[in-house]
């Protein structure tokens, strides 16, 4: 009887202890799920304040986003008007350019360096007595028959972009032969059949790629009746003018010129040995005898032998010079600042003495992209092939008759 009574009692403390053990369970898990669910409505809290800031937030940032597109609104409307007003000043500034002379008025003839040919002075009963140098006398004639000069731009048209920032290209203007030279220096050129075949083509694919002898140097190349005269100059030599016949592919002719080798035209464009132009009224060198001249001398030269017919000093300056070319033996200066801006006209020399300064326009070319490697005039066309930043423009001018004086 005891035994049993001993086991009913265990069980009795078993049954007990689980009891005591399974209630502090229970007591755990209900406070860790109260905890958590304070936890859920801190989070719910917070998470409920975040979102009111969120919308407080967007209101304002909508808010100020209003007021920078009615700002932004007005604002273009102003740029607008100003641009507008800055065409309307372009427009009357040119219009004033037009009926201003140019402040660097036109040079003499008289300022020639050099001169010539010379000729026999015919007899006219003198004694033959007489000193042999008196039989001979100066000739002054006239270098040009031409008798047109620039009044003013009339178009501008952008062919298009190819190569690098500086380079020249121009038209033959006894064919319709475009050449492309690109960069400052080397010994390719692109030939193409028509401007409106460069124009269609991308970049210089469908060109005839022509590789001369000698390197080319600087923008000062030019071309005229099938043959191209090119600056050669190697490091530390004497600058060379080549004569390049374009369909048999070789030099007929080369000359060399009394300059610098370290002297450059355009003080702009340094790369510019010196510029060559050629007209129906002949072949014109532009050049600096040395670094220190202040002034871009002129040279008319033979197209057929390169030899140098007369010389002048021009007296335009080479400081802030940018590029030139020669129109019916006037030669119209370009000028720009470093920092480059509306490139201008700004002076003229003429070889045969029939520009006054009162009919000769200062004159701006329309603002672009950066300043002219290259100006290349067409006496066919009368119009200009320029490089402005690997840029390809065609300016179109107006023209008029020089007054003879």
């Amino acid at each position: 009887m005891k035994p049993v009574f001993v086991l009913l009692v265990s069980t009795a403390w078993t049954f007990t202890g689980a009891q005591y053990y399974y209630q502090g369970l229970m007591d755990y898990l209900e406070n860790r799920l109260l905890a958590i669910e304070d936890r859920m409505l801190l989070w719910h809290d917070q998470s409920h304040r975040y979102h009111t800031e969120l919308l407080d937030f967007k209101k304002l940032t909508a808010g100020a986003m209003d007021g920078l597109r009615n700002q932004h609104s007005v604002m273009f409307k102003d740029l607008e008007g100003a641009a507008v007003r800055v065409d309307r000043v372009e427009r009357e500034m040119d219009y004033v350019e037009t009926q201003t002379s140019p402040r660097a008025c036109a040079n003499k003839a008289d300022k020639v360096v050099e001169q010539g040919p010379w000729r026999l002075k015919e007899s006219r009963g003198e004694d033959e007595g007489e000193e042999e140098e008196e039989d001979w006398e100066e000739l002054h004639s006239t270098v040009s028959d031409c008798v047109e000069i620039i009044s003013g731009i009339r178009s501008v048209k952008i062919l298009k972009r190819v190569g690098s920032p500086k380079g020249m290209w121009t038209r033959d203007p006894r064919s319709s032969e475009v050449y492309v030279f690109n960069g400052t220096s080397g010994d390719n050129l692109y030939q193409f059949g028509s401007v409106r075949d460069f124009s269609r083509s991308p970049g210089v694919t469908g060109s005839r790629h022509i590789r001369l002898p000698s390197d080319w140097r600087g923008a000062g190349s030019t071309v005229y009746d099938g043959y191209l005269y090119y600056i050669q100059q190697e490091d530390d030599t004497d600058v060379q003018v080549v004569k390049y016949d374009l369909l048999t592919g070789s030099v007929t002719d080369a000359a060399m010129f009394p300059v610098e080798s370290h002297a450059t035209v355009y003080n702009l464009n340094p790369e510019t040995v010196a510029d060559l132009a050629a007209d129906d009224e002949g072949l014109w060198l532009l050049y600096a005898p040395s670094d220190s001249e202040p002034n871009i001398h002129l040279a008319k030269m033979d197209r057929a032998s390169l030899d140098i017919e007369q010389i002048w000093d021009t007296r335009c300056p080479r400081e802030n010079a940018e590029a030139a070319f020669v129109v019916c033996g006037t030669v119209y200066v370009v000028y720009n600042t470093r920092l480059a801006s509306r490139s201008r006209i700004q002076c003229l020399f003429d070889v045969n003495d029939m520009v006054i300064s009162e009919e000769a326009p200062l004159i701006y070319f329309p603002r672009r992209y950066g300043a002219h490697a290259s100006l290349k005039y067409n006496p066919e066309e009368k119009q200009l092939y320029a490089w402005d930043d690997g840029y390809q423009i065609i300016y179109r001018l107006n023209m008029k008759t020089k007054l003879l004086v």
